[in-house]
């Protein structure tokens, strides 16, 4: 098959091509794996992470991609619960161990053994994938392949951390950090809480045009003042500056939920800017995202296809991966970049 293959770690500015177009055997599946035949797969912050070594890579050389969208081509011995012909999903988790007491309480996005796609075993950037059953997911009907990829991820895990955040009709959120994930939180809040009002705060101006174009109330630069005190934020930046110009924009009790798999070291200076009184006190609460779990991802398709949200999407042929994350990490974006793979 063929594959964009990561074989050493690079610095994607010095070196623009690093991965390899290569042919690489079909993966065969074994117990409860299905083989999926790969139809499109989304490119995520996390992707430039492994391949500039800041999230490491389990092995190399590897195969990322923990966007995938496919077609179940062939069953493992013990793989019961899908059919040949079903189109599905893979996210970030591609197994977990299954009998922790965080797998078995559903939050298995915690367990020590959880394998990563794209990082830990290969994933979607290639002609096929596998992946255990319990981590594959059914694609409503109403997203097309590009639609679904990015819904997996930055879909899924922007509607955990708008969970987490324990938002209510009538609050005001902040965005902090407006890629992938952002604006489709920004979509699902307009259906979820129409009450409420979002403020977008992206140190680029066509991010701030592009939230202001889907409904944001406001759009301004990290360290501006909201019009009005937040009573919740997400923040979905590697950087801790606006983690404390968030919290300067919070009220009193407010919650910040970090989605961010990673924070710059060179920007811990940042930190040393935090008042204690005025920035944090008063209950104000932290909260990061650890990963997504199989119930994020399965109630999140639910919601979206409910509220016809459709990211948008622009693809890219699997041969381009270099260029859609070059762009990606330039911040050359709008919506979500997908790889189409095959139809």
């Amino acid at each position: 098959m063929k594959a964009m293959v990561l074989c050493e770690i690079a610095d994607l500015r010095r070196k623009r091509d690093p991965l390899l177009c290569l042919e690489h055997p079909v993966p065969v599946p074994s117990g409860d794996q299905v083989l999926i035949r790969v139809l499109t797969c989304g490119v995520c912050h996390t992707d430039i992470d492994e391949i500039e070594g800041r999230t490491s890579p389990a092995m190399l050389p590897i195969i990322p991609g923990h966007q995938v969208v496919g077609i179940v081509e062939r069953m493992g011995s013990d793989a019961q619960r899908l059919k040949d012909g079903d189109r599905v999903g893979i996210a970030w988790i591609n197994s977990a161990c299954g009998s922790c007491h965080y797998c078995l309480n559903g939050e298995e996005n915690l367990c020590d053994r959880f394998v990563a796609t794209g990082r830990d075993v290969d994933g979607g950037y290639a002609e096929y994938a596998v992946v255990s059953e319990k981590f594959a997911y059914r694609i409503p009907d109403v997203f097309s392949d590009a639609e679904a990829a990015p819904l997996l991820c930055a879909g899924a895990i922007g509607y955990r951390s708008l969970r987490l955040a324990g938002m209510h009709d009538g609050d005001a959120l902040g965005l902090v950090g407006f890629g992938a994930s952002g604006h489709i939180v920004l979509k699902l809040v307009k259906y979820q809480y129409p009450g409420s009002t979002v403020y977008v705060f992206s140190r680029t101006e066509a991010e701030r045009i592009f939230a202001m174009e889907l409904g944001a109330s406001w759009a301004g630069n990290f360290d501006e003042p909201s019009p009005e005190k937040l009573r919740c934020a997400i923040d979905t930046t590697p950087a801790w500056g606006p983690i404390v110009s968030a919290l300067k924009n919070l009220e009193r009790g407010g919650r910040l939920v970090i989605n961010a798999i990673r924070k710059e070291e060179a920007d811990k200076h940042a930190l040393l800017s935090l008042d204690y009184a005025g920035d944090l006190w008063l209950e104000k609460e932290i909260k990061s995202v650890a990963n997504i779990t199989r119930r994020d991802v399965e109630d999140f398709f639910q919601v979206a296809a409910a509220a016809k949200i459709r990211p948008e999407v622009r693809e890219y042929p699997l041969e381009d991966a270099n260029r859609a994350l070059l762009e990606l990490k330039e911040r050359k974006i709008r919506g979500a970049k997908v790889l189409r793979v095959s139809y």
